[in-house]
Order: structure tokens, then sequence, then C-alpha cells
């Protein structure tokens, strides 16, 4: 019998890992997956490094169609999701068009155990409509720049959304709306701490982005243009006739609808070339220009001036007829006259962007970037361009683009194209191992900034990377693999706050499993779903094994004092970062 050991401290922990590298290639293994990358200085701050060649894609042994499915269009699988999956139907087919509907109809689904924690929680702030977020932390919060109650009680409601957020993410059996509600806040990308508007972020994520992921995306383009998060972030709330503001125009092209793919430069408008319907195939920088003339006058009704007539400080979006640009404008080929009604100028420009074909097939590629690979195929792209295009008009168009993405064959068949971006990384991590919290610790989305991706952090507008060349660097990986240290060994705890989070690891593990091979064999199937290779299955039980051999018994003070390291050995190995 051994006697008593401590529980592991990091010391611990790194010389158990070192001697794992030594004798296993850990680090290899690690990064197998990934080009090399140069360490960032700024971890907080992703800047894609170049790498200096980069592999071909893994050949990589097939796996079920549940593990492709709940790694994409889930953030990861939680212990019994296989086979809850694998229930729905008697084939791969029947299976995945079952749990497609399912997640395209979340109003169908019994979250009862995610709302219960959700009440649980007891978030203050995330009822209230987008009038009480400004009225009562904004207009009525008078501003202190020394005062921390001022500021705690301005910056709530954002915070308690990145709460909320991890908690939907590890428990709502909603995942495709997490996803989703992740995939849309990148691409209309705004940061946290934009000015002026912090608190109106939870009104921007429940208003806009969840309430229109399923809908029309013409009028999801409007909502987001008139929200005044969008309004503040990229500078459309001063924008006016004296000196319009191309910042949101210029995004509204490049990021949120045409993309830098349909960018033909600065040419003379006339010259571009024209479709059947006389509208520019691609767009020019006076396009830009045009647009923000076009929509200045689209503002937030805040007095920022204190002197304007018909100015209020209400937090909604105003069309202020006074700064608006009145004159001819000439957008994508198409002659806006001087003098139209209130905002049709703007309107015009939306109807023009979102029914153009360089949208339709943009969104669709970012779209199947999010669900099938990092360069996905050609023909899954246009086949999603012209679902969007066939239902332009219809009040369910999104829905009908994930869905042919979701049910296509490159759906299916593009295993490991990927890999997990960070915050997906550490959700997965929490799902597989059923931790337990309600609350989240501070240092979980501290952790996600160190590996680069703080949620809803991303200062430029182009929204966080979804290849894997932004994430696969050794600085990223090293904090992953200390979040997967943290959380298995219960370390993540904010006493200040007394925000508790757990993973019993043991309690997890069958009590007869006394042997090194034994609990490989338990939780490799219990965190992968699947089997791994001979050479990385030994590596693993030699970590367990320690001094021991692989069917040798081992006592209850070893088996606690080492399961966590050989847990946190099997979320850091590469088929683990794959989906």
């Amino acid at each position: 019998m051994l006697q008593q050991k401590p529980k592991m401290n990091r010391r611990d922990f790194l010389k158990l890992m070192g001697a794992f590298a030594g004798a296993a290639g850990a680090s290899a293994a690690i990064t197998a997956c990934a080009p090399e990358q140069v360490p960032l200085p700024d971890p907080t701050r992703v800047v894609p490094i170049q790498p200096t060649g980069v592999p071909p894609e893994p050949i990589l042994p097939p796996v079920e169609l549940g593990i492709i499915a709940l790694n994409r269009m889930a953030y990861g699988l939680r212990p019994g999701d296989l086979e809850t999956f694998n229930a729905l139907g008697a084939t791969d087919d029947e299976r995945l068009r079952a749990y497609v509907a399912q997640q395209l109809n979340p109003e169908t689904i019994d979250d009862s155990e995610f709302e219960a924690r959700y009440n649980a929680a007891g978030f203050e702030t995330l009822h209230k409509t987008q009038d009480e977020l400004y009225f009562e932390h904004i207009a009525n919060n008078p501003y202190d720049s020394n005062n921390d109650e001022y500021w705690n009680w301005y910056a709530k409601p954002a915070y308690e959304l990145v709460d909320a957020t991890f908690l939907r993410a590890v428990y709502s059996k909603k995942q495709l709306v997490e996803v989703l509600a992740d995939f849309w806040h990148n691409h209309f990308n705004v940061y946290f701490w934009q000015d002026d508007g912090v608190p109106m972020l939870a009104s921007y994520n429940r208003d806009v982005l969840r309430a229109h992921m399923f809908g029309n995306f013409r009028q999801m383009l409007e909502a987001v243009a008139t929200h005044p998060s969008m309004l503040y972030y990229l500078n459309q709330n001063n924008s006016s006739d004296a000196g319009p503001n191309e910042n949101f125009a210029r995004e509204l092209f490049e990021l949120h609808t045409l993309g830098a793919e349909n960018y033909l430069g600065v040419l003379d408008p006339n010259l571009v070339q024209k479709d059947a319907n006389g509208i520019s195939i691609g767009y020019v920088d006076n396009d830009v220009y045009e647009s923000a003339r076009a929509l200045t006058g689209w503002r937030v009704d805040d007095d920022i001036y204190e002197y304007e007539d018909g100015v209020e400080k209400t937090g909604r979006f105003l069309y202020y007829k006074p700064w608006h640009d009145r004159f001819n404008k000439l957008i994508l080929g198409k002659y806006i006259p001087a003098d139209q009604p209130d905002m049709q100028d703007g309107r015009d420009v939306l109807d023009l962007l979102a029914y153009h074909p360089g949208t339709a097939r943009f969104i669709s590629r970012k779209l199947a970037r999010r669900f099938t690979s990092d360069n996905p195929p050609d023909s899954v792209v246009q086949a999603a361009a012209q679902t969007f295009m066939d239902n332009r008009s219809a009040p369910d168009q999104l829905k009908r683009v994930v869905e042919t993405i979701l049910l296509s064959p490159e759906f299916r068949s593009t295993w490991g194209a990927k890999i997990k971006r960070p915050i997906e990384a550490v959700i997965s991590m929490m799902r597989a191992l059923n931790t337990d919290f309600t609350k989240l610790p501070g240092g979980i989305p501290w952790m996600c900034s160190l590996m680069g991706q703080a949620m809803f952090e991303r200062r430029p507008p182009d929204g966080y990377p979804d290849v894997k060349e932004a994430w696969a660097n050794s600085m990223s990986m090293l904090y992953r693999w200390n979040f997967a240290v943290g959380i298995s060994q219960n370390w993540m705890d904010d006493e200040e706050q007394q925000r508790v989070i757990r993973t019993d690891v043991v309690a997890q593990t069958p009590a007869d499993l006394r042997t090194a091979a034994s609990l490989a064999d338990f939780w490799i199937p219990r965190l992968l779903n699947r089997p791994l290779s001979d050479a990385d299955r030994a590596a693993v039980i030699a970590v367990m094994a320690q001094e021991y051999g692989p069917q040798d018994e081992l006592d209850q003070d070893h088996i606690n004092y080492v399961l966590p390291a050989m847990v946190e050995v099997i979320l850091m190995s590469p088929d683990f970062q794959w989906k």
C-alpha cells in the first residue's frame, strides 16, 4: 500500500508530462495536426503567422457520422450523446436527417435541464428589453470613471451575457443555436468594449443574432444595421451629410455581404461588368463611398450633443433626417434618385447587397467553412448559394441554407479538415468531462483570452478566424493544455466570487477498473467516442501506469493521484482537437 499522496500540484504535473513527452513524444503528437507556428508575443490577440510549410491534411481513420455531427453542429459530445444520436434512426441518413430537423426546430426540444441551471444562476439583467438596458445602465447611470460601482453596473449585462453563453453552450440541448449564435456574432462582429454601448450587447445577441439566425438574411441585415451596438461600433452614429463616415459602409460590403472576394478595386463604376438586371457583378470603392452617403442619418437616439431638435435619450435607432445626404447616388450600377422617402436610400443599399449572387456565395462559403472544412468544396458552396438565392424572400431562408449544408455529402466526408478553436475546445472539454457549474469562474474566460479567443472581444470587425492556421500555434496550444489541467484537477474555482466548478473524474470511473490498461480503455472512448491508435493508447496507458505494468492492480491512492493526468493527455491528443 502506497503512502497517502497529496493532491497533484502544477510542479508535479509538469514533471509527469515531461516524462510522458520524453517517452511518447507528446508535444509532437499535440501539434501533428497543424503547421509549425512562431509563438505570439501577445497571446490575447490572434494574428495568424504564415507557416514556412503547410503539411498535407492528415489521413484519418473514418469515424461514426454521429461523431462528425456532434462535433460540428454541437460543441462536442456529452456522455450519452452518441447513443441518443444513434437511436434516431436505423441508418446514418435517417439519423442525420432526424438530428438536423430537431436542431433546426429548437422550439421542439425539451431543454429543462439547462433552463433549471439558467434560473439557478439568477442573472439580473438578461431579461431586460433594449429600452431598459439603455435607460437603467446608460442613461440613468451617472458617469464616473473612478467609481467601480458605476463600471460594474454599466458592464453587468455584457458580463452576464458571457456567463450565460458558456452555460448554454455546455448544457443546452439546442446546440446548433449556440454554434450559429457564435457564427453570426463573428460574422457581424461587435467588440465587447465598444464605446458607449457595452450594456446593449445583451440586446444585440438576443434581439438581432438569435432572433434572425433561422430567418431571412435581408431582415437580419437591417436589424444589424439599425442596432445601437453596430451603430456605435463602426462609427455610423456620427455619420452625416457634413462628413459621411465610411466605416460601416465598408464593412457592410467587405465583411457582411459581398466579401472581399467580390471586390474589384478602384475601377470606374461605369466600367464594371453588369448582370442581366444591370447590377454590378462586384463592388468598387465608389460603391462604398456612395453607400456611406445613402446611410447618413442612421444613428442612435442618444442626444450626445445635447442641442439637437427631435433627438431624445432612448438608445433606440433613429433616422435623423437633418443629417441625411438627400442627393442622388449610384450604387452597384443602380441609380438612386434624390429626395427619396425616409430611410429608402439605405434600404435600397441593403436590398442590393442582400439579394446579390455574390452575397449568396460569400455567406454560403463562410457557413460551409464552419460546418465542413477550412477550404469547403465548391460543390457545397454552390448548392447552398442556390438555396440562398431561391429563398431570398422566404422567412426561413437561412434555415434552408444551413439545412442544405448539413445534409450535403460534403458534411459527412470531411472529418479532420478542421480543428476546434479555443472556445470550442474549452466548451467541448467541459461537456466531455460532465463538468458541473452554474456561474462560470472568471478564470475560464481569462484562459480563453490567453488562448487568443476571449468571448466577444475580437477588436477588428472581421470576427475571429475560422481556419486552423490561426489557432494551431504553440502559445494557443500551451494554454489549451493548461486549461485541460485546470479543469480536470479542479483548479478553476473563483473563491472571491464564490463561483465553483467541479469535475470528478474518479467518481465517474467504474470502481472495478483497477489497472492502467482498463482505465485507459474506459476513458479513451468516453472522451473520444472511438479508439486511439495502438501507439497512442500505449502512451496513455504509460501515463497512468507510471512505475507499474499495464495490467498491474493499482491502489486507490495511485488512481486518485494520476487519473486526472491521464484524462488531460487524452483531452490534448490531436484526436480530441479535430472536428
